[in-house]
């Protein structure tokens, strides 16, 4: 949220000049103040996870007439939210005021991908993926602008034509941070977030945690983690991640992670999120730098940050979320955006 500049919130707690209400609740015009960076601020999110409600719980759900779910829940929706009987629900997250921070959000969307042809403009739940992830980054309040950048004028079109920033990016860019590299040559920011766009089932909770990181000086990259769910401890494609008491990555890898050599039942391995938050300066270091050998051999990016010194930080992130490969994941994803649909009414 920019300092001066007038909000309206619904009375639901579920709109802040995003399109998710119907208009029939009343709506209160806020103008926010500008905090200094070592203010802290309270932020309720509506369990619906649209938007940030700024006052309080209270005012995040009254008047809600929907069941939500709460944001540390898990997909499916448990049962013990379902017996709840529809209750709304606000939890608060307590961050730092980033205001002397410019924060630019880029969903890099390649249309030409390999495992799932097309994938970002697949339709999910009445929207196309690329719009869902978009929704959910630009509904925290915490990046201006949030731009996708594609090399696809069909991607593009689509975008434009549901009212999405989009940045035109070179049919070259290897990687999603080639695309970022390109955008932050074109917006000035402090700090860019590398959102991907095949994570339909983001929402707006989850960047308040990677972004607070940045109130500590000696963040450059920050990125998230959540418990491993059983299924996927030894799943190659779900990458782990071992950090220091300080949240410092120690290590990334597709491989068990730590490995429990006397079989003592460990079970708190953590899974990594690949979305990245990066200081400009290190962005541009990062792309100046060799793929590094234990990069080519794991096949995991991230890891040329830590072959050349350079420390990713890692926060928990609220939830799992549902990255789409595949046509499997892709109806996980539309089941579970199907249920959101119809609990919330948009």
């Amino acid at each position: 949220m920019e300092a001066g500049k007038s909000y309206y919130w619904c009375s639901c707690g579920q709109s802040a000049n995003q399109p998710f209400c119907d208009g029939s609740h009343k709506t209160t015009e806020f103008t926010p103040v500008k905090f200094e960076a070592t203010e802290t601020k309270t932020v309720y999110f509506c369990g619906c996870k649209h938007t940030a409600n700024p006052d309080s719980a209270t005012a995040a759900t009254q008047n809600c007439k929907v069941p939500h779910i709460s944001h540390e829940t898990s997909h499916p929706i448990p049962q013990r939210l379902q017996d709840r009987g529809g209750k709304p629900c606000a939890l608060p997250v307590t961050l730092n005021c980033m205001s002397k921070l410019r924060i630019a959000g880029v969903i890099p969307a390649r249309l030409s991908s390999t495992r799932l042809s097309r994938k970002v403009l697949r339709e999910i739940a009445g929207r196309p993926m690329v719009e869902w992830v978009w929704r959910a980054a630009a509904g925290s309040g915490l990046m201006d602008p949030v731009v996708v950048a594609t090399d696809a004028e069909e991607v593009a079109a689509a975008c434009r034509e549901r009212g999405i920033p989009v940045a035109m990016t070179s049919a070259n860019c290897t990687s999603g941070s080639d695309r970022v590299r390109e955008v932050a040559r074109e917006i000035d920011a402090d700090v860019y977030v590398n959102i991907q766009g095949d994570e339909p089932t983001l929402t707006p909770d989850f960047f308040p945690p990677l972004l607070a990181l940045f109130e500590r000086p000696e963040v450059q990259v920050a990125t998230l983690a959540v418990r491993c769910p059983a299924l996927e401890i030894a799943d190659p494609n779900a990458v782990k991640v071992v950090t220091a008491m300080d949240g410092r990555a120690l290590y990334f890898s597709r491989a068990t992670i730590p490995f429990d050599r006397d079989r003592t039942g460990f079970a708190g391995y953590r899974k990594h999120l690949g979305i990245y938050a990066y200081r400009k300066a290190t962005l541009e270091r990062f792309a100046e730098l060799p793929t590094s050998w234990i990069e080519a051999v794991e096949r995991l990016e991230q890891l040329r940050f830590l072959e050349s010194g350079i420390d990713i930080y890692v926060a928990a992130a609220p939830r799992d979320t549902i990255g789409v490969d595949t046509e499997a994941d892709l109806e996980r994803a539309e089941a579970v955006l199907k249920r959101l649909v119809e609990l919330n009414g948009d």
